[in-house]
């Protein structure tokens, strides 16, 4: 296969050699985030945050924004003390709406009171994730593959800065179509570094369901945090 190019910009149409592959429509782009850090996977990520948070408590890194080239569940799968592998997966499976057992739940549900669902965001998310399937293969060029999760039963309109279990720190995943891949910008209103491995599992989970769905390759993810803090020390995170 090649890619279409022209001396200007990126036609994206991915062309078959001899009759092999298939097509894949793309919207002409020039994507500007080659002037953010770059990192091979989640794990220098998670290494480069928590170095640049060191101070801890209220100290807070504004818009840091990067990109991760390879964004596959396994590589991005990054065990820490606080998330196993075990707990990564429970809270991944939660998080997009899947089963999981009582005994999964017993050993890795953290303690919070049901009534505070802060970094749950598995309410509406298989319909969510089948909007942004229907929207990509009905119209590959469309810039309406859009996964919200702020709120999940009320409008905008009900905005509470009070309302904890509200105030989701993911606020939304932009997908689209480039260079014949499945890439993302995920918007982040706040993130604290020692929970990103939970964060960025269940993103890369998402994104490679989707890519197969679609039947295409998952290409790079960028990440863009408005408020970067080492862990939950710091006030209304």
């Amino acid at each position: 296969m090649r890619f279409a190019m022209d001396a200007k910009r990126k036609a994206c149409e991915t062309t078959s050699e001899e009759g092999e592959g298939k097509r894949v429509r793309c919207a002409p782009s020039k994507n500007l985030n080659g002037a953010f850090l770059h990192f091979p996977t989640a794990k220098e990520v998670y290494d480069h945050i928590r170095q640049i948070t060191l101070p801890g408590g209220e100290f807070v890194v504004r818009n840091f924004v990067c990109v991760i080239e390879n964004i596959s569940p396994e590589a991005s799968l990054v065990e820490t003390e606080l998330f196993p592998r075990g707990a990564l997966e429970y809270y991944t499976a939660k998080n997009m709406g899947w089963d999981y057992t009582q005994e999964q739940c017993d050993m890795w549900q953290e303690s919070k009171p049901p009534t505070i669902p802060s970094g749950d965001y598995r309410e509406g998310m298989q319909a969510k994730i089948a909007n942004v399937i229907d929207c990509l293969r009905t119209e590959p060029l469309s810039k309406r593959a859009v996964i919200p999760i702020p709120f999940n039963s009320e409008g905008s309109q009900a905005a509470d800065w009070k309302d904890q279990g509200q105030n989701k720190c993911c606020r939304e995943l932009h997908l689209y179509l480039e260079d014949g891949m499945l890439k993302c910008t995920g918007i982040v209103r706040m993130q604290n570094a020692n929970i990103f491995v939970k964060n960025i599992h269940f993103f890369a989970t998402l994104l490679q369901h989707v890519a197969k769905e679609l039947d295409v390759e998952l290409g790079e993810y960028t990440h863009w945090i408005t408020n970067l803090c080492h862990d939950r020390s710091a006030t209304c995170c």
